[in-house]
């Protein structure tokens, strides 16, 4: 309507103005209801093709997105093993405020309990093995001392026979000096059997029951980490919602979340909108943008394009046990934008989820002002295109002045 105006403003009332004051034609004699498309042809002709040349601008060099969205991250409030529910510690509310690590619910632990007790009573006796280690060791340095005095005795008794016999071999006969040899090689096996077992023993106390006693202490910290799985904790500072928990449910970390947690540092912090895929060679990061909410009525709150989405959601392919066919794209996607407040704290006033209507603005003012040679018919255009924005800005403010009343008054919503 307003570029209908506008146009008429330009091509029908000059012309108008031409067949009053010049031909002296005046409405309702010459000019009546049934000879105004005769006498003001070319201006109803013009004001057409210049009201349709401008809407296409505008909308084109300035897109529209009635498909956007306040977006927030959520978190599923998920166990790591299904289990049935025996406790929770979050108040029966819509929402509740929660800081990270606060406990939400906990699991029956029947299972994990026994575990632990298990693994506790494996590690008391592994320490009770290292104990009695310690005490065979003992007895194994006291069998070892034993078997060094009786060599020693017998290496004594069989250098005296050996010395007489050197002297006198009348004294001591060869028969008396074997058995003394093998005396003192019996002694000698047996001292370093005893020496065998202190090392063996030592062994037992310094590496094998130490590696078993780790073993079970990990086996213990690890039954310790399950049983405090049971409980699920927050990982964040946010917002619980939905949290219709119950002790005797069944909560399956595959099938059924206990609830959303909503941080607190994921809220009202950008809008995601969908613009057509005409839009594709114009929408750039860096653009201006005003968004309306019906959840902040007559507010427009500036904005600035983030990121523009290089993809195109209904190309996308996927495994399945289906070729893919194109006629199923039927319904074209948009693309994907995000877009930021442009000011510090420009969606606190917007409730995460709020649907919005977002308008982007091209603007050509850096290359205007770049220095850099363009042609008067182009910089002509391109002054048009910044121009003409204006109208869709007073577009989507008459929206937000509007919007009350056609929900309110108009649909009785």
């Amino acid at each position: 309507m307003f570029e209908l105006l506008f146009c008429s403003l330009l091509t029908i009332l000059p012309d108008y103005l031409i067949r009053r004051y010049v031909q002296g034609k005046r409405i309702g004699r010459e000019i009546t209801l049934y000879s105004v498309w005769f006498e003001l042809r070319y201006g109803i002709v013009l004001c057409l093709m210049l009201t349709v040349s401008l809407i296409t601008l505008i909308f084109y060099y300035h897109p529209t997105a009635t498909t956007a969205v306040s977006t927030f991250r959520t978190i599923p409030i998920l166990p790591e093993s299904s289990g049935r529910v025996v406790e929770t510690f979050v108040p029966r509310e819509l929402e509740v405020d929660i800081k990270a690590g606060d406990p939400i619910f906990k699991l029956d632990s029947t299972r994990q309990e026994a575990d632990v007790v298990t693994a506790q009573q494996q590690l008391v006796e592994i320490q009770g093995e290292l104990a009695l280690a310690q005490s065979e060791l003992a007895v194994a340095n006291a069998q070892t001392e034993q078997a060094q005095a009786a060599l020693k005795q017998a290496q004594d008794e069989l250098d005296t026979r050996q010395e007489l016999f050197t002297r006198n071999a009348n004294v001591v006969s060869e028969r008396d000096i074997e058995k003394l040899q093998n005396a003192v090689d019996a002694r000698t096996s047996a001292l370093r059997a005893a020496q065998s077992n202190q090392e063996l023993i030592q062994t037992k106390i310094t590496v094998y029951l130490p590696a078993r006693l780790k073993s079970a202490e990990a086996r213990l910290h690890e039954a310790q980490v399950e049983l405090e799985k049971m409980t699920v904790y927050a990982g964040v500072d946010g917002t619980m919602s939905q949290f219709i928990l119950r002790p005797g449910d069944i909560v399956n970390p595959m099938m059924r979340p206990a609830g959303v947690l909503i941080p607190t540092d994921a809220q009202r912090e950008r809008i995601v909108a969908g613009f057509g895929q005409i839009e594709a060679q114009v929408l750039k990061e860096g653009m201006v943008a005003e968004a309306f909410c019906g959840a902040v009525p007559f507010t427009i709150i500036p904005l600035v394009v983030t990121e523009v989405q290089s993809q195109i959601a209904s190309g996308q392919i996927t495994t399945s046990g289906q070729l893919f066919d194109a006629a199923q794209s039927v319904k074209p996607a948009t693309i994907t934008t995000m877009l930021e407040p442009l000011y510090e704290d420009g969606l606190a006033d917007l409730p995460p989820g709020a649907i919005c209507t977002v308008n982007a603005y091209t603007s050509n003012h850096d290359r205007l002002s770049s220095g850099e040679p363009i042609g008067t018919g182009e910089f002509i255009f391109l002054h048009v295109v910044d121009t003409v924005g204006l109208v869709h800005a007073m577009i989507i403010r008459l929206q937000a002045l509007l919007f009350p009343i056609q929900t309110l008054v108009l649909t009785g919503h």
